[in-house]
């Protein structure tokens, strides 16, 4: 492989002098740089849509997602897989991601193990994947050996692949049925894919995850009303999402939370509609879990 040949290993002739500079100036052109992955994200917004549409059949359905990445890109797929609980109550098997080299290496590079696509195939397949899943493969090189041995075992399964990249006409876009390539420019510094491209993916990764979980019903405007209320911090949140979402008084809001078991949504339907708990529960499930569906409903 020719790493000159890739995006993410070009020369970036803004910051060629970048050694020299004080520190205001060596921000500021790392600052100007990151400008272009909000640029690069909306080029390929019609890919990520796409994706977004078969993961939510899939996970709708039943099935899980599913990232699978190596160093930076597979700590990124984890924050994202991590995130979705806690914020959106689901359960933590519905999004699972893979990283080379296991849990440990989140914290701590673990050398040689994006190299193996054997190691790939055989996680995801100890995971039980099937065709009711569906895969993201996470690359800024698109490249990756591990990520590809994981990739090619889901789609020998008949689940849906999709590819994240940061590189045209990537080595993972001949293994995936969809690629999400978003092209930043070269890295401020040379084959540092953390930075930009690093960037691109959190960008992507957000979109996916929220937009998957809005379209299950987990939003209701722009409230998280799924939240877990695990802590004080977030007892004091899901206080505030029933008293935003109704204009009700907080002490309202808690006794609704309270008679709920915490639960925004059915709290919601309670204060807005004057009904008990049962009655709101059951018009959610009527609605598919979607607040404004049930008010419609009504």
């Amino acid at each position: 492989m020719d790493l000159k040949r890739l995006d993410t290993e070009q020369r970036n002739p803004k910051s060629a002098g970048i050694d020299l500079l004080s520190t205001l100036d060596m921000l500021s052109v790392i600052n100007k740089e990151d400008h272009h992955c909000a640029e690069a994200v909306a080029d390929i917004l019609p890919e990520i849509a796409a994706c977004v549409d078969i993961i939510y059949e899939k996970v709708h359905s039943g099935g899980r997602l599913f990232y699978v990445g190596a160093g930076t890109s597979g700590r990124l797929g984890v924050l994202d897989a991590a995130e979705c609980p806690p914020t959106y109550g689901v359960d933590p098997g519905m999004v699972v991601a893979l990283i080379a080299g296991g849990p440990s290496a989140f914290l701590k590079a673990i050398e040689g193990a994006e190299d193996s696509p054997e190691l790939g195939r055989e996680e995801l397949a100890a995971c039980g994947f099937s065709d009711r899943d569906v895969l993201v493969g996470i690359a800024a090189s698109g490249r990756t050996p591990y990520v590809i041995g994981a990739m090619d075992y889901a789609r020998s399964l008949g689940a849906p692949v999709m590819a994240l990249t940061c590189c045209r006409d990537s080595e993972m876009s001949r293994h995936a049925d969809i690629t999400m390539a978003a092209i930043p420019g070269p890295e401020v510094i040379t084959g540092s894919s953390r930075m930009k491209s690093g960037t691109c993916q959190k960008l992507i990764l957000n979109m996916i995850s929220t937009s998957v979980m809005i379209k299950m019903g987990k939003v209701y405007g722009n409230l998280m009303v799924d939240v877990k209320a695990t802590n004080n911090k977030l007892v004091h949140r899901a206080i505030s999402i029933v008293s935003s979402a109704t204009g009700c008084t907080d002490e309202e809001a808690r006794k609704a939370l309270d008679a709920s078991g915490f639960a925004c949504k059915p709290a919601i339907l309670m204060v807005l509609l004057g009904v008990s708990y049962e009655t709101a529960m059951d018009m959610l499930r009527q609605a598919d879990g979607h607040i404004a569906s049930a008010l419609n409903a009504h």
